[in-house]
């Protein structure tokens, strides 16, 4: 045995003898755990910034990719898989787990290393996955987690046993704080040196009779031995799919194991389980030991606030109004900053560049589109910032719990607000995570109403509105009115997918819902540089739409708005020239034609050519408006904002454009909208893929634009009725 503990914390337990690898050049490992695990935070401590975010081929399923140098010099390269609970593979993310495991997920080879975390303070939970990834054949090391959480709570987990028992190397790892993380770089760059781990425990003489030609089937496909023991033992339980399509067969094989053990008194769904946790209650037994009394935590304590049947609905609006007033307050600094960043520019780029149709492409069409957009950014980062908080320190999962009571009276699940929450951020996200829901009926109605969720491209449209036409007035002396309209805008939204999920749920997508079990973690300080992190990086991918889908759009519509020429009669001012120019250009004749649709919600044709061009993406919006009017300015209006001329906007007759009702109106249009080809896109593809997917997003794209036109119209209307229009 060796013991390593060359830093303050952390040490490195091996079952048996071993020498330091010998650098390899390039090394390939898979992290896999447990939700709520640590295991991001620990991928995060690992790989820093050198991360890329993408998806495995042919599924949604998010890929995440980073890299290392290690201290002998060999690069490695780290996946962070799915957080899963087992290797069952009855569901996408499972599924694409095992697959990279045993090297047959498309264009992801094989990892050299597998890191299992493992969390300190629910051992037990986690140890059904790891007898499963200790049987695949693999190297694996063990990142034994929040060892000072199981600490708080009166538990020792001993590392030295539990490194003989699960026969692979364990690392003690506290990853939100970086101890023990060197530690285990060297673990795992000797890792492929040390005996592979095999199955610790032994089949009952009846079962493994009954699995053994399972087990030669997919040897014969060319299976690890230790891959199609684990295999064969998980087949007992779930059908084959997936990887195993092609083994010929093995339905067969599986079948007759089945019936064998059936007539011997074994329940076949049920055995597996009962013979992995018949050993890890043996693990558990040995390595774990609890000191001190089993009294209330502080989790348990913060919760009988948090969760409290009144308490917790009313805490939990006051944290959205407050992120939401944050917004508004520590974002406009920032964007003031970034405005007069892009006014410079724009007039730099004027002043460089010749008078003519490069000039205005390049200052009305890039700088005016683009910047319009990038303005939002400081916002878009602030809401990250809080949902990232939230999250890391445990408080999301509360909130799918308080909500759950809600979901359920709708016919919900409460699993089904997980989804919805990411929703928030992205629906594209949101509607991948519902994949986790088991009922199909469920997850469908899920998905259909995931995009009411405000996303974060519906930012730059309610904060443009917002913080033209609503006065930042103080509320009871400490909300903000523009902050209350924002958090309006998203409760109108939640409120509406509850209501469209309960009519689904009673006509097209009747059936039962199912009680919500969910592993609520504990409270911890979020790590400021994870946290920091994943903020980078979101905000990132919205500049990367930003700097591609924005910038073609704000040059198609440049060129749009541009041509034809014509003649400006002499003596015009500059702004009537501007009008002149733009409502006999291609889009101004677009939107002219356009404009009899969306006349009876307020919007003139520059709204509505706005509406049309956002189908694209929701803060194309924005882009298009700021090119607009940017079209034909003048030198010396490069320092007026997108907001001062909607504000001053006019009509023929003199009357104000964009009001207050019109700006109202046009928010609610976009909080029931679907707007966004990507998520489109998705739809179709969690929905069945091909015609099946195309009639459900066909059908999802028609009710939230009827249901958005019906909500602008009854708003607008509305509002003219109860004099209003000002």
């Amino acid at each position: 045995m060796e013991i390593s503990s060359s830093e303050p914390f952390g040490s490195t337990v091996v079952p048996s003898e071993a020498q330091p690898a010998s650098s390899i050049g390039r090394m390939r490992i898979a992290l896999i755990g447990n939700p709520n695990t640590g295991k991001s935070t620990l991928f995060n401590a690992l790989t820093g910034l050198r991360q890329k975010v993408g998806n495995y081929s042919g599924v949604t399923v998010e890929r995440i990719e980073g890299k290392y140098r290690s201290e002998s010099g060999t690069n490695v390269a780290v996946l962070d898989l799915p957080g899963t609970y087992s290797l069952s593979a009855t569901s996408p993310d499972e599924e694409i787990a095992l697959s990279v495991l045993i090297g047959l997920a498309p264009g992801v080879p094989a990892p050299d290393v597998v890191v299992l975390v493992l969390d300190a303070s629910n051992l037990e939970r986690n140890l059904f996955l790891a007898s499963q990834v200790l049987e695949l054949g693999l190297p694996v090391v063990i990142a034994l987690n929040q060892v000072d959480t199981a600490a708080a709570s009166g538990i020792r987990v001993d590392a030295v046993e539990l490194a003989m028992q699960l026969g692979a190397q364990v690392v003690e790892t506290v990853a939100i704080r970086g101890q023990g993380i060197d530690v285990l770089r060297r673990a795992i760059e000797r890792a492929g040196d040390l005996p592979l781990p095999t199955r610790q425990f032994r089949l009952p003489e009846q079962l493994f009779r009954a699995v053994q030609p399972v087990e030669a089937s997919l040897v014969r496909a060319g299976f690890h031995p230790s891959t199609a023991a684990m295999e064969a033992l998980r087949l007992l339980a779930v059908d084959p799919g997936g990887h195993l399509n092609g083994v010929e067969g093995l339905q067969v094989e599986v079948e007759r194991a089945r019936t064998t053990l059936t007539q011997e008194g074994f329940h076949t769904r049920a055995i597996e389980a009962e013979v992995r946790y018949g050993w890890i209650s043996e693990v558990i037994a040995a390595v774990v030991h609890r000191f001190g009394s089993a009294g209330t935590t502080l989790t348990d304590r913060i919760d009988a606030v948090i969760l409290h049947r009144v308490l917790g609905p009313i805490i939990f609006l006051v944290l959205m109004g407050l992120v939401f007033q944050s917004i508004f307050s520590w974002a406009e600094p920032i964007m003031g900053a970034v405005e007069a960043v892009v006014g410079a520019l724009g007039a730099a780029a004027a002043a460089a560049i010749p008078e003519g149709d490069l000039q205005s492409l390049v200052v009305d069409g890039v700088i005016a589109g683009v910047g319009a957009v990038v303005v939002f950014v400081p916002q878009i980062a602030i809401l990250f910032l809080f949902i990232g908080f939230l999250e890391a320190t445990g408080y999301m999962a509360r909130a799918a719990f308080i909500m759950d009571r809600f979901m359920r009276g709708v016919g919900l699940h409460g699993r089904s607000f997980i989804p919805m929450l990411s929703g928030y951020a992205c629906a594209v996200p949101g509607i991948m995570a519902a994949r986790t829901i088991e009922n199909p009926k469920d997850r469908l109605a899920t998905i259909m109403v995931v995009p009411l969720m405000s996303c974060s491209a519906r930012i730059p449209v309610y904060t443009l509105l917002i913080g033209s036409f609503i006065p930042p007035v103080m509320i009871g002396g400490f909300m903000n009115l523009q902050g209350l309209t924002l958090l309006g805008m998203y409760l109108l939204g939640t409120v509406a997918a509850l209501v469209v999920a309960g009519i689904f749920k009673k006509t097209l997508l009747k059936g039962p819902s199912q009680p919500m079990i969910m592993e609520l973690p504990p409270y911890r300080l979020p790590n400021l540089k994870s946290l920091l992190l994943g903020v980078s990086q979101r905000a990132g991918i919205f500049l990367k739409r930003a700097g591609t889908i924005i910038f073609a759009l704000s040059i198609v519509l440049w060129a749009l708005a541009t041509y034809p020429k014509v003649e400006v009669p002499a003596g015009v001012t500059p702004e009537a020239a501007q009008e002149l120019q733009l409502a006999e250009s291609f889009l101004g004749r677009a939107g002219h034609a356009f404009e009899p649709v969306v006349e009876p919600l307020g919007y003139d044709w520059k709204i509505g050519v706005s509406i049309i061009s956002s189908f694209a993406a929701r803060e194309v919006f924005v882009a298009t408006m700021g090119t607009i009017y940017g079209v034909g300015s003048g030198e010396d209006e490069t320092s007026v904002t997108l907001r001062e001329r909607l504000q001053a906007e006019t009509d023929a007759s003199g009357a104000l454009v964009y009001t207050p009702l019109v700006a109202l109106s046009l928010m609610v249009f976009y909080v029931f909208a679907m707007m966004c080809i990507s998520t489109n896109a998705v739809v179709v593809r969690e929905t069945g893929g091909g015609l099946k997917g195309l009639k459900w997003a066909v059908f999802q794209f028609g009710w939230m634009f009827a249901l958005a036109y019906g909500a602008a119209f009854i708003v607008y209307r509305g509002g003219l009725l109860l004099g209003l229009a000002g």
